[in-house]
């Protein structure tokens, strides 16, 4: 099968095409012939030589795709052969055939294309498993959210505004800022231009006078650490899901310890397939509904053939991009799955 490869760690030119063997499922899995992968920052980083892959993991990259299933293991129950699925990964999405644990599996409704599935499975779950399950946001709190118009950011406005859940958001460009407000963001703050500390405690008000992000979702790290924490309101939390900006900062633990203030930090690739299983069925009951009824939706900036992985991959370093870049496998389907929408449309 053909499958993009790493060389050696480096920029996007280092990606290759190659012929790989195709691999073999466990009983517990499913293989997917792979329609289209989702490029997501932790592909730079492995590419970079930053982020290996867990043990015994594959070295191809790619951690989300969509497809329809080729084959089912022995212990598989509710798939059969031909479903169209999109699946959360430990790796392995850049190839044209991938095994799955059937659950990490999530039905694509007839709503969507197969292109647009494969735009959900990374950033649903990331930002599902983070805001709800790791700090119990509830209805009525303020999000606040660094890189808005990122794939997590773009996803995170529209599941907060399906949780009844205020999301503000920061961003780099007035372009960006245009789009998350368009989206459904209630505030949007430009880095490059306001200090979102003393904006969030323009913007996040509560009813006891207090002020302040209940939650904060952050891709930045240690250049963020102490202003974040600065930017919680009391009880707030702060859960770190991204290291663009560095990885070590040094607090003030008494910025934590009066106002009852926690800072917490997760990964999703490494996680073991329960924990992952369990992340999929939270997100296939609580948001898939949504996702069904076109409430949450994929954005999607850019498409492209699997060969041109680099110049995806550098669209997100160059930081211009909105949504999701994804990489189409079967650039023969996705001249049908075209046709078929322009035909709907007429």
């Amino acid at each position: 099968m053909r499958a993009i490869t790493i060389s050696a760690p480096g920029g996007p030119e280092v990606l290759e095409v190659t012929e790989e063997p195709q691999p073999g499922i466990a009983p517990d899995e499913v293989l997917v012939a792979v329609h289209a992968a989702g490029i997501n920052r932790a592909d730079l980083l492995q590419r970079q030589g930053f982020y290996n892959p867990p043990p015994g993991a594959t070295t191809i990259p790619g951690l989300e795709v969509s497809g329809t299933i080729a084959e089912v293991g022995p212990e598989v129950t509710g798939w059969k052969v031909g479903d169209r699925v999109a699946a959360l990964l430990t790796g392995g999405g850049y190839a044209e055939a991938v095994p799955v644990p059937a659950g990490q599996l999530l039905p694509v409704p007839e709503s969507l294309s197969l292109t647009e599935a494969a735009a959900l499975p990374e950033v649903l779950a990331t930002v599902h498993s983070n805001i709800v399950g790791r700090a119990g946001i509830q209805a009525g709190e303020w999000l606040l959210v660094h890189g808005g118009a990122s794939g997590i950011g773009t996803a995170a406005i529209q599941v907060a505004r399906h949780l009844g859940v205020h999301v503000v958001v920061t961003v780099g460009s007035e372009r960006k800022a245009q789009f998350c407000r368009d989206l459904g963001a209630d505030a949007v703050i430009n880095y490059r231009e306001e200090d979102f500390v003393s904006r969030i405690h323009e913007i996040c008000t509560h009813g006891d006078g207090t002020t302040g992000a209940d939650v904060i979702l952050d891709i930045i790290g240690a250049k963020y650490l102490e202003r974040n924490i600065k930017a919680l309101a009391t009880d707030g939390r702060l859960v770190i899901i991204g290291l663009q900006g560095g990885t070590k900062a040094e607090i003030n633990l008494g910025d934590l310890l009066q106002p009852r203030k926690t800072v917490t930090a997760t990964t999703l690739r490494a996680r073991p397939k329960e924990q992952k299983a369990q992340i999929v069925a939270e997100v296939v009951e609580q948001l898939w509904p949504a996702v069904t009824a076109g409430d949450i939706r994929p954005i999607i900036h850019e498409t492209l053939p699997l060969a041109e992985a680099g110049r995806g991959q550098a669209a997100l370093e160059e930081g211009a991009s909105i949504g999701k870049v994804l990489l189409i496998v079967d650039e023969e389907s996705q001249t049908t799955e075209a046709g078929q929408e322009e035909d709907t449309r007429s």
